[in-house]
């Protein structure tokens, strides 16, 4: 278990660094599962994918990606 352990640590450190660096956006733990949902702010498709490809337990996860766009009805649109 050691392995995993240093393995989760990584992924942590490296999930906050990209939250400080704004890359990371938000992050929601899904209850009950060893899971979470992430929301990422980046160029493009390529910027993601290596990001990803990036996580120390990237080897081990079922990554399903989906992407979004501002909705023209949203509060924050009308910030930008």
């Amino acid at each position: 278990m050691p392995h995993a352990e240093t393995a989760k640590s990584a992924e942590k450190a490296l999930s906050q660094a990209l939250q400080r660096d704004g890359q990371g956006r938000h992050l929601w733990r899904v209850l009950g599962q060893y899971a979470n949902y992430s929301v990422f702010d980046v160029a493009g498709n390529d910027e993601l994918h290596e990001i990803l490809q990036g996580l120390p337990l990237y080897p081990y996860l079922a990554i399903q990606v989906t992407p979004l766009a501002q909705h023209p009805s949203s509060l924050a649109a009308s910030e930008n």
